[in-house]
């Protein structure tokens, strides 16, 4: 009774010797300087064996030191007893050498916030705690309880995988022995991605996501047919929605079935009313270059009507003639062998490409501890992965089944209600699932049942979804409640379609993003305080996020303001100088330990603040307006903040890690592309490049160098024809148009992965600074006021020589006090 070779999750559980200290029934492994584990077996039997949560241990030994204590008698009790002291560059724990007691067992972190907050003290509540995720949002309408994460601002937390089941090297689970403890504990101080870069060296790191999981999810619970499903795709293209990604609900299996089999809720079996050909229609939905999952229910297992029973009977010694049906049963290797065997596999021949696990039935099952959703989770994405039959990356969709659920991407958050209030919480939710590690969440964009139809609410939450680990739209079984673009107002329509299309031309940087999560630790969504944990402003603003690199996103969680005609969102800027990469808008977060800047930003229904600091390089997938696929562009265009240098590195590869490092370099006035490293055959051919120049004062063109980024600016007249690269050695100047406000674009045309190429701008390229008046002018046009009104507000700032100054003036004039907010944006944003 143990699982396929390919469902044993590989592991390193054993300690280096060097790194453990027993004292008695407790046992201390210090893993790293600032990571401790600490046993307790009443037996004085320890625990070597991977568990379901922590799967390696066998990290690099780090200095400590022990020293070995009298503990005095306390009563007749309680005799005198060895205990320990150890010290760790990060952390100083103390223990009494008997069972674990708060007043016996604790640890403090060094350079702590606090000497009396950052001490940890067994049994009692870590205080600071800055959450994790939850299970589900089946059915919130707003905000849900979080479970509690990895970091603490006073900087120090414990994990403990006590309860979780242990893995045999054969694949099965097993119970631990009664009363042992087994805590972690993370005293990492404010140094966030320390810790999870540890909790990730003890539990496996994220996997690289498939390329094709990044781009646009279409998903309905709805009952398609094959031909409908079809047109709906037809008009997609129409429409030049993009998507990568079909997601079939329950209804591509029979549900009206005979109550002799039960329910119709589980399923395996294709609807043949529906869908009359499913290879076919698999097949169609791959040559329209998307990938396939299907919705599956597995809690009541496989019962006689379906296609796959007589095999899977056969296999598990149940007679087919007897039409028993056969339990679904995780705690049972063999059932899940046979289960993968013969009931998925056969559909994955005909072409699903992996599955949505929709498990809704508790956590319980025929072994004690033992979790279903967690072993469905851990089969499914190691099965997905099986060699030699899987033409991409692992994949599975599934629900958040606890600590360690990062293994097992993508995560389904659940039914949540369609309201404001569950939009505003939903950048929280996902930003914060971060401090556990879990980087992947997919949300129903635009709510799932319940609720009303709002189509400013149905647009906001679109864009966020362009901005969130994976955008996925759907909803329930309700004709009213669809989320087809064309079905909202016209200019909302175009909005959402703007953004789907932005989505993918993001895929260059969110799988640049998907591969720095698995090597580097860092979540691809990550709350503002990851990145400035000593800015108390950081944790202000629990729904701001850093997107990547390069990006800081402010999602618009309200409606729009009648009278302004725009919508608000509180933000706050790290110091340095920043640009709205999308209104164009400049803003200083003060100077360089200032601590940054709170700031109440307003946009319109087109736009949501996207900020990008000076300097940054953001490379997307051609051009403006273009429903682009997701695959490895043969158009990029290499967006440069004007103001700042910086570098990025793009990293590209077809799902077999064969992967060309294309590096990028900015200065302020010269960027260098390449040339490409490790596997340039990863890059298409014949790759053409454009550069857009955001936030300068007066870009008109640049000079283009093949092979050679260290060359001299030459004149303007260098040789070259407009709009291709030079040659090696020599410059080819190329003009800029402009692509939209305060936006210059220079195609640069090829340029070999093996030569790279120079482009150093000609014309003005100092930081534009924002057009006051005419920005005033826009705020004052759009609000639903009085005409007089907007003459006293636009004269009270026009007739100082500083607008500032006018700000003072307007204080004093009864106007909307959103009006002035708007306003005083505007003029004090740079």
């Amino acid at each position: 009774m143990s699982l396929p070779e390919h469902l044993r999750l590989p592991t390193r559980p054993h300690a280096h010797p060097d790194t453990i200290v027993t004292v008695g029934n407790a046992r201390f492994t210090v893993l790293t300087p600032a990571l401790v584990r600490v046993e307790y077996a009443p037996d004085g039997v320890f625990e070597d064996r991977a568990s379901q949560v922590v799967v390696n241990r066998d990290t690099p030994p780090a200095a400590f030191e022990a020293r070995r204590v009298a503990v005095p008698a306390t009563g007749s009790d309680r005799p005198e007893t060895d205990g320990l002291e150890l010290d760790t560059a990060a952390l100083h724990l103390s223990y009494d050498g008997g069972p674990f007691t708060p007043q016996g067992l604790s640890a403090q972190v060094k350079g702590g916030v606090s000497n009396y907050h950052s001490v940890w003290r067994f049994g009692r509540p870590v205080e600071g705690n800055l959450g994790g995720t939850a299970r589900t949002l089946d059915t919130v309408d707003g905000e849900c309880p979080l479970e509690e994460g990895l970091l603490s601002r006073n900087g120090i937390t414990v994990l403990d995988d006590s309860r979780s089941l242990l893995l045999a090297g054969d694949g099965r689970l097993e119970p631990r022995r009664p009363g042992s403890l087994d805590l972690y504990v993370f005293a990492h101080g404010r140094d966030y991605p320390a810790a999870l870069r540890d909790f990730y060296a003890i539990t496996g790191p994220p996997p690289v996501l498939p390329r094709f999981a990044l781009g646009n999810w279409w998903s309905r619970y709805h009952r398609y047919s094959a031909d409908e499903y079809e047109a709906l795709l037809d008009r997609f293209d129409a429409e030049r929605l993009p998507f990568s990604v079909a997601v079939l609900d329950m209804d591509w299996h029979p549900v009206d079935i005979d109550p002799t089999y039960g329910s119709g809720w589980t399923g395996y079996s294709w609807n043949r009313e529906l869908f009359p050909d499913p290879p076919g229609f698999l097949a169609g939905l791959h040559e329209r270059g998307l990938r396939v999952t299907l919705n599956v229910h597995p809690a009541d297992g496989i019962r006689a009507h379906e296609d796959a029973y007589p095999q899977l009977a056969r296999a598990l010694g149940v007679d087919p003639a007897t039409k028993a049906p056969i339990a679904f049963d995780p705690a049972d290797p063999d059932f899940l062998a046979a289960y993968l065997e013969h009931v998925h596999h056969p559909r994955e021949a005909e072409g699903v490409d992996f599955w949505w696990l929709d498990w809704q039935s508790g956590p319980y099952s025929r072994m004690p501890g033992l979790d279903p959703l967690w072993m469905l989770n851990h089969v499914h994405f190691l099965d997905s992965g099986r060699p030699g039959e899987r033409a991409t990356r692992p994949l599975t969709f599934s629900r958040y089944a606890g600590p360690g659920s990062h293994r097992y991407p993508v995560g389904f958050s659940g039914d949540t209600v369609v309201s404001w209030a569950s939009l505003a919480f939903q950048p929280r939710f996902t930003a914060t699932a971060s401090n556990i590690g879990y980087g992947w969440w997919s949300h129903d964009i635009g709510g799932h049942m319940f609720g009303y139809r709002d189509d400013e609410l149905a647009t906001r939450w679109v864009q966020l979804g362009a901005f969130s680990p994976i955008l996925r739209l759907h909803s329930t079984f309700d004709e009213f409640n669809r989320k087809e673009p064309w079905r909202f107002g016209r200019e909302h329509a175009r909005i959402m379609g703007e953004y789907l299309r932005l989505r993918h031309r993001l895929v260059p940087y969110l799988h640049t993003m998907n591969r720095r999560a698995h090597d580097l630790g860092e979540p691809l969504v990550r709350p503002m305080y990851h990145d400035h944990p000593w800015a108390a402003g950081a944790y202000e603003v629990p729904n701001q996020f850093a997107f990547g690199t390069s990006l800081l996103v402010a999602p618009v969680t309200t409606p729009i303001d009648r009278e302004t005609g725009l919508a608000a969102v509180d933000a706050w800027l790290p110091d340095g100088d920043w640009l709205d990469v999308r209104t164009g808008l400049a803003y200083s977060g003060g100077r360089p330990g200032s601590g940054g800047r709170r700031i109440r930003m307003h946009r319109t229904l087109d736009d949501l603040p996207v900020l990008a600091r000076r300097g940054a390089i953001l490379p997307l997938a051609g051009r403006d307006d273009e429903a682009v696929g997701v695959e490895n562009p043969r158009l990029v265009r290499v967006c440069v903040v004007a103001g700042g240098s910086g570098e990025f590195e793009l990293a590209e590869d077809r799902d077999d890690d064969a992967w060309a490092l294309t590096p990028m370099t900015f200065d302020g006035s010269d960027l260098t592309i390449g040339p490409v490293e490790g596997h340039p055959e990863s890059v298409p051919a014949g790759r053409r490049y454009e550069v857009e120049v955001l936030g300068a004062r007066a870009v008109t063109g640049a000079l283009v160098r093949l092979g050679d980024s260290q060359g001299s600016r030459g004149s303007a007249g260098s040789g070259g024809s407009a709009g291709s690269a030079g040659s090696a050695g020599s410059d080819a100047r190329v003009s800029a148009r402009e692509s939209r406000p305060g936006a210059m674009v220079l195609e640069i045309g090829e340029v070999p992965p093996g030569q790279g190429a120079r482009v150093r701008l000609i014309g003005d390229v100092a930081a534009a600074e924002n057009d006051v008046p005419g920005r005033v002018f826009e705020v004052l046009d759009r609000a639903q006021v009085a005409f007089g009104l907007k003459a006293r507000l636009r004269d009270a700032i026009a007739r100082s020589a500083d607008p500032r100054d006018g700000l003072l003036e307007i204080v004093a004039i009864d106007a909307p006090e959103s009006l002035r907010a708007a306003l005083t944006e505007v003029v004090l944003a740079g």
